[in-house]
């Protein structure tokens, strides 16, 4: 790596805001030695650039003897956030790849067909002649070749040990706040009649412990190497085997691997196991703080790496999290740029939103959001429901209280669709949504005004999360929660000259701020200390809804379709 060219690579015409600071303060970092360095940048730093700016520092073909890497990866856990990277004109020189799905296959009468269940892995033997032009293979090998490749997280863990992506010189990982929640989703094996095909020829008992779970995993990977031979003598699959060969295939490398990291007495890892309805129910078995998971998926991929987040919150924790040592690690702090008057926080709170005391606390806070649409009659709003649930019983309150006219929501299914089309629209919506804390840009009237209904915290019923606290690691679970506000915060407010306010509707977020108060960075507690309570309008449904268009008392479409798995570790950051 040579940090002295950061500069150099900077790709944009000229700085703003503390970019120039920032790329000095890298590079002294990875001067002293540095492995890894941790930017905590916040919203609007530009941290796709200054990214950019440090894999432009990876060591190139002509500057490396022949055992030496070269070159650089651009990985990001979030979608949304590559798909910026791939229309960002500035970043024109990062090669995007993704995964097979994403690829329809070329072929005549397969045109419609993603790579993934395309001729070439249905059919035994099938010789594909245009697979040079295969558009999934092309990309791959552009991107093997090129100096500086982007994926998704889930992609980049999945390729270890490739030959295609193999070791680089320098490694950047954008909004890697939750790395090690990340790697800990992306390892959690779940044994379910949605995994295993075959669930029904199986007799689940009711496991106690991880060595039951060692016994049955056994088993079960037994039965999935049955099936995948099966498989293997056809000589045509459908879409639908191929899918689950696929599937058995990585679920028998799941098992394997922890089995092997069970029993190995130097992991790292602690396991848990999870099966709450016992004697044929299905079984999760997670990981929690894996750290020879990560050393294999992402710590051996490169030299030198970048983190960059805005919510890094405390170094030793992190490094703990994801198994650096903090000697081997430099954080550079990126200032805050966007005057703090334009991203006041009110508290507009109206009780707890714990489990016990939601039936209470929540009308009144639908009460409160009315109050709130009078106040920005003429502005998009956006509320943050935290769950289904709540956003099912918000919305029928809101309907009662008479504004659901100028309400909208989404299910799991069609949340991308239900977000473009609020987005799109000219009437001042408000939009009930759940997890879209992250990867959300909502500069300008896109949305000036948003909810919180509840502190984020982990869920305790999880039993990583229950382990954590049962071993005093409350640390933690406040930091948790307050990096997912932090994140929250961030979406309405995306430059310098942006404004959106922010309303807190649970008291438990400002018990929140006084436990988490040592982790804050400073340019949120800036915020905090301004924290006040607005001047609400009186509770007048009629003067929430003045501002809509004539004839757009309408119902939008509010299908609450639960199917899915929206907790499948290679889902979009948002399910």
């Amino acid at each position: 790596m040579y940090p002295a060219r950061i500069t150099d690579e900077f790709p944009a015409p000229s700085y703003r805001g503390n970019q120039k600071q920032a790329l000095a303060d890298i590079r002294a970092a990875f001067e002293r030695g540095k492995d890894v360095v941790l930017v905590r940048a916040p919203t609007g730093s530009g941290k796709s650039l200054l990214a950019r700016a440090i894999a432009g520092c990876a060591r190139t073909a002509g500057e490396a003897a022949a055992e030496q890497v070269i070159d650089a990866y651009y990985t990001t856990p979030q979608v949304s956030q590559l798909d910026d990277v791939a229309e960002d004109a500035l970043l024109e020189d990062l090669c995007v790849i993704r995964g097979k799905n994403n690829y329809d296959c070329i072929l005549p009468g397969e045109t419609d067909t993603p790579v993934n269940q395309a001729p070439c892995v249905r059919e035994r033997k099938f010789d594909c002649q245009v697979k040079h032009r295969c558009p999934y293979f092309s990309d791959r090998a552009i991107a093997s070749n090129r100096r500086i490749a982007a994926m998704t997280l889930a992609y980049f863990m999945q390729t270890a040990g490739s030959d295609v992506f193999g070791k680089r010189d320098v490694v950047v990982i954008d909004e890697a706040h939750g790395l090690g929640e990340w790697a800990e989703m992306y390892a959690t094996i779940d044994l379910s009649p949605q995994s295993i095909p075959m669930w029904n020829d199986i007799d689940v008992p009711d496991i106690d412990g991880l060595d039951e779970a060692v016994a049955f995993t056994e088993r079960v990977e037994h039965l999935a190497e049955r099936r995948v031979k099966e498989l293997r003598k056809k000589a045509e699959l459908t879409g639908e085997e191929v899918a689950e060969r696929d599937s058995l295939n990585t679920l028998r490398q799941d098992l394997g691997w922890f089995r092997e990291d069970y029993t190995d007495t130097e992991s790292a890892t602690t396991w848990v196991v999870d099966q709450a309805d016992g004697e044929h129910a299905p079984v999760t078995i997670k990981p929690m703080n894996p750290e020879r998971y990560l050393k294999h998926t992402v710590w051996d991929r490169g030299n030198r790496f970048a983190l960059l987040s805005a919510t890094i919150l405390n170094k030793e924790a992190f490094c703990a999290n994801v198994g650096l040592d903090p000697s081997n690690v430099a954080l550079v702090e990126v200032g805050h740029t966007f005057p703090v008057e334009n991203r006041p926080l009110y508290d507009v709170a109206q009780g707890k939103m714990t489990y016990e005391h939601r039936d209470d606390t929540l009308p009144d806070i639908a009460r409160t959001i009315v109050r709130i649409m009078a106040r920005h009659t003429d502005e998009k709003g956006l509320i943050h429901c935290h769950s289904y649930a709540i956003q099912e019983q918000l919305q029928e309150l809101l309907d009662d209280f008479g504004v659901g006219a100028r309400v909208r929501t989404h299910d799991k299914e069609g949340r991308d669709g239900a977000l473009s089309a609020w987005k799109r629209s000219d009437n001042p919506d408000v939009f009930l949504s759940v997890k879209m804390e992250e990867a959300l840009d909502l500069e300008g009237d896109l949305c000036r005004w948003q909810v919180l209904c509840k502190a984020p915290y982990p869920n305790t019923r999880d039993s990583r999360v229950a382990r954590r606290l049962e071993d005093d690691q409350w640390g933690w679970y406040y930091r948790t929660a307050l990096r997912t506000v932090i994140q929250a915060c961030g979406r309405v407010v995306r430059a310098p000259d942006d404004h959106g306010a922010t309303y807190l509707a649970d008291t438990s977020l400002l018990d929140l701020f006084e436990r988490a108060d040592h982790d804050m960075p400073d340019w949120f507690r800036a915020q905090v200390d301004r924290l006040s309570q607005p001047d609400l309008p009186r509770f007048a449904p009629d003067q929430a809804l003045s501002a809509l268009s004539s004839g757009t008392k309408r119902r939008h479409d509010r299908s609450r379709s639960r199917s899915g798995d929206g907790n499948h570790p290679l889902s979009d950051v948002w399910d």
